[in-house]
Parts: structure tokens; sequence; C-alpha cells
């Protein structure tokens, strides 16, 4: 049932691609979390609007949608912009960047609501003694706020990581060879679509069960001596 005819490594190949895809994405993902937090907590209006345009749209568009407009939409437009100045050579955009891009800026949208309210949770108490003892916003943020943030915001972290570790077989639909991608290539060679297909979910849901005990773990570390009610 699972001889793999040779295309064994297309699955590790597969899977090696799709952790680095994964890894880049989240760290877009925190990025735009933490931007998207801070705007919506913002003193102004205007970064507060922007914020929940980002949150609202990002969130109401399917992802796959998406990945496809910023792909193709984006080779378009940046073809239009060239030829406005004189450039007629094709352009195209990497696959791969287009990939990380977009799925980091998708779930950066689900991880600005961790964030927005792992800040709120950090207790108004603190930050008050804080501005007893003469800091700024600048220190309080760098110095109370932030340091705290995570320890709030690693259980809403872990599941939009998993949940992007998955997303990242959207990437095989605009050629980006990850684990869907590669299990789809050597599965017609050797018309073993079960072998290779049921591999990959295996060590989809291997990379799972590794993320979930390391989320477990992170919130045990991050709560070490913290006292309960």
């Amino acid at each position: 049932m699972f001889d793999y005819k040779g295309y064994g490594h297309f699955l590790i190949e597969g899977a090696q691609m799709t952790i680095i895809v994964a890894v880049l994405a989240m760290l877009l993902t925190v990025a735009m979390g933490l931007i998207g937090a801070l705007g919506k907590l913002s003193r102004f209006r205007w970064a507060r609007i922007l914020a929940d345009l980002y949150t609202t749209i990002i969130r109401g568009v399917p992802e796959l949608v998406l990945l496809l407009l910023i792909y193709y939409g984006g080779t378009v437009l940046l073809q239009h912009l060239a030829s406005l100045f004189g450039r007629e050579e094709p352009i195209d955009i990497n696959a791969f960047v287009a990939g990380v891009l977009v799925i980091g800026f998708i779930y950066g949208a689900y991880a600005t609501e961790t964030f927005r309210g792992a800040f709120q949770a950090v207790p108004k108490g603190q930050i008050e003694a804080a501005m007893a003892c003469g800091m700024n916003r600048r220190q309080i943020f760098w110095r109370i706020r932030l340091p705290q943030v995570w320890r709030f915001a690693i259980p809403g972290l872990g599941n939009v990581w998993l949940v992007l570790l998955k997303a990242t077989s959207l990437m095989s639909v605009i050629g980006v060879e990850e684990l869907t991608r590669k299990a789809d290539l050597a599965k017609a060679p050797t018309r073993e679509p079960f072998t290779f297909f049921i591999s990959a979910a295996f060590i989809y849901l291997v990379f799972t069960a590794i993320s979930d005990f390391g989320r477990h773990w992170a919130e045990k570390r991050a709560n070490v001596g913290v006292r309960r009610a």
C-alpha cells in the first residue's frame, strides 16, 4: 500500500518547504498582529478605522481568493505600471514570496484580535502604578505591557499557527512546491494518489501534534510564578 516507487523524497522536500513557508508567514503574522492591535487601541481615530477595515476585509474574503488576487492581479498591475514608464518586458511575481506575504497578511488580521485582547488583559493597576512612577507611554509599553502581552497571547497565537500551518497547502495552486503540491506531483507518475495524499495528511497531523505540544509547554512556561486566583 505504501510503495513510494522512488518518490518518497518528494514528501520530505515538501514537508521542509511547508515548515519554511509557515515560519516566515508566522513571523509576518505576529508583526501585522501587533501593528493591527496597536492601531485598534490607538488614541487616533484614523488608526482605529484603518485597523478595523483591515480585520473586517481580510477576515471576510476567502484566503484562496486573496492569494489568487495578489498573485495574478498583482502581476497584471505591475505590468501595467511598468508599461507606463516604457518597460514592456514581462514581470512575474515570485510565487513563494507572494504566498508568504498573503498568508502572513491574512492571519495577521486574526492575530490582531488576539493581541488586542492580550493588551487589554494586562492589569490596569500596573499601568497606573507605572504612570505614578513617572514612566511615559513608551516606557510603559516596552517595560510593562509588551513583556506581559505574550503570556495572554500565546494560546490564541498557538491556534493561529495551527490554522496557518494547514493553510500553506493553498500555495500549491500557484505552483509553490510545498507538501500538498509535492504529493500531487508524485501521484501522477506513480498512479498512487491514496499513498501520497494519506502520507501528506499524516505529516500534517504530526506537525500539528508537535505544535500543540509546544503551545502547551509555552503556556506553562509563560505562567511560571504567576499567582492564580
